[in-house]
């Protein structure tokens, strides 16, 4: 571990990505994935990070409502990973070893610009995936206000890509968004909260072999990996100065593994405004914010009573969560400061709207199909963990055909003993409730015995989402309507290294009246 200094580095506003060109019809970017050297603490060396434009994170990409937007997707990276690859995992073994395609995370596009896992491509698209086709991916941007983001998805290396900085926030903007008048400008803020761990010479520790190492598979994937230290924005236990006002931050897990359960300190309420798929009905106000990997919160902080004062945003949740170890209060129980120490420039006037925009609950009656999917955990040839959907792996044939239109109810029964976020391509969808169940009498009958009542949503998360967190031993039960589009997507954990290793499955949305569903 190296110790390094919290609170020495300002926090870092990744800048807005300016498009190639913009008229009437559409909006075209380039955006290039490139290596680079760039300084993530000024007591660390210059670390080596591949990023969207050479930067970690990506710069932001902002869009509006039904804007036209298209971006041609390019690889400059070197033919060799600089963090260990697995050469036993799908996608790995006979193909490059760095691939890369981008995933828009909480899009509703078509199939070929949804970055496909098997969509991949090299250097200069001089090797693509089966699935590879296009350049240029086109993104309709026919949905609501939204904290999106996007991030690398290659079959067997997302873990790695990820860590290595390819991940940056989309920001879709709407009408309503604007007649809000939310805290914007310099007073809207996107933080990107992942954990990273460093060796001596600055450069990115990742772990070659779980612990006990895995006889003849070197390097191996771990079942889990989470880092030392807290970045935010790419820069570790930053601060930021700001005005005795308030504050529109879009908070972003973007970590392989750990959870977040932040806190002001000292307390300060935290009103969430949104989830990952646009704004709830009304504000949240709340004392603690969790957020699984993958996961987005729009909150609005208000520091005016707060002038002069140092707070700090602790983290307490366990790795692997929730029953793991505790986060430590001196390094990863930490994630950055505000110092409101700016005079205000003027008037504060930015509003936390009483209502937001209505959440319309999808009807249970208009479920049409049901589906059950088990969280299953076995041991490959080499004694390592895999977790699995269903028992299937990735290669396995597609059983998840949903009918575009049609409302369906999947119920995620998670008789293990970690949390997954679960996270589906293409939709949005409603959580119904979470409700626990005997895992003693699951594991030996396959039967479900529950053990208390359905527990209903929280207000926090009664608003859209596309990746939600199925608790160990609950049955996480959510609603959606399948569509616009038809196609192949993916649905997965989001804990990278389940994803890699093999808790990924093709979902082929079909046309409506189809019978195999």
């Amino acid at each position: 571990m190296v110790s390094l200094k919290k609170y020495l580095d300002p926090l870092p506003i990744p800048p807005i990505l300016k498009p190639k060109y913009r008229n009437e019809k559409e909006t075209f970017y380039v955006v290039r994935m490139m290596q680079a050297y760039q300084t993530l603490h000024s007591e660390l060396p210059a670390t080596r990070i591949w990023g969207y434009e050479g930067m970690y994170p990506g710069p932001v990409i902002c869009a509006r409502k039904k804007e036209k937007v298209l971006i041609r997707w390019e690889n400059h990276l070197p033919e060799k990973h600089f963090l260990p690859v697995d050469k036993t995992l799908h996608g790995t073994m006979d193909g490059p070893e760095v691939r890369t395609v981008v995933h828009l995370h909480g899009a509703k596009v078509r199939p070929e610009s949804d970055g496909y896992p098997e969509a991949w491509f090299t250097n200069n698209y001089e090797q693509t995936g089966s699935y590879f086709s296009r350049r240029v991916y086109w993104y309709p941007n026919c949905q609501q206000a939204a904290t999106l983001w996007y991030h690398d998805h290659a079959l067997g290396i997302t873990r790695l890509n990820v860590y290595a900085g390819l991940a940056g926030f989309y920001l879709l903007r709407d009408s309503l968004e604007r007649k809000l008048n939310l805290p914007k400008g310099s007073y809207e803020i996107p933080l990107l909260i992942q954990d990273r761990s460093f060796n001596p010479d600055g450069s990115l520790f990742y772990p070659s072999q779980p612990e006990p190492p895995v006889p003849g598979v070197a390097p191996s994937i771990t079942p889990g990996f989470a880092g030392d230290v807290i970045l935010v924005n790419g820069k570790v236990w930053p601060f930021l100065a700001v005005e005795p006002r308030k504050y529109r931050f879009r908070i972003l897990n973007g970590s392989n593994q750990r959870f977040y359960r932040v806190r002001f300190d000292p307390e300060l309420p935290i009103y969430q405004i949104g989830t990952d798929g646009g704004f709830l009905s009304a504000p949240v106000k709340l004392e603690e914010l969790l957020l699984a990997p993958a996961e987005r919160a729009d909150v609005i902080v208000d520091f005016s009573d707060c002038k002069g004062k140092h707070l700090i945003l602790r983290n307490d949740a366990p790795v692997p969560f929730p029953t793991g170890t505790p986060a430590d209060p001196e390094t990863t129980g930490q994630i950055m400061e505000f110092r409101v120490v700016l005079p205000l420039k003027g008037k504060d006037v930015s509003f936390l709207p009483d209502q937001l925009c209505p959440v319309i609950p999808i009807p249970e009656n208009l479920a049409k199909v049901r589906r059950d999917f088990v969280m299953t955990v076995r041991r490959d040839q080499y004694g390592r963990l895999v977790f699995l959907l269903n028992g299937k792996s990735w290669q396995e044939p597609v059983t998840e055909k949903p009918q575009r239109g049609v409302v369906e109810i999947w119920n995620l029964i998670n008789p293990g003993f970690v949390a997954h976020p679960i996270h589906i391509h293409q939709i949005q969808f409603q959580l119904l409730n979470r409700q626990p169940f005997d895992v003693e009498h699951f594991n030996r009958t396959q039967e479900l015995v529950f053990t208390s009542p359905p527990v209903p949503p929280s207000p926090a998360e009664q608003g859209w989402k596309d990746t939600i967190r199925n608790n160990p031993g609950e049955v996480t039960r959510i609603i959606a309507r399948f569509g616009p589009y038809t196609g192949r997507y993916v649905w997965h954990c989001h804990l990278l290294e389940h994803e890699d290793y093999d808790m990924m499955r093709p979902l082929e949305v079909v046309s409506k009246g189809a019978a195999n569903r």
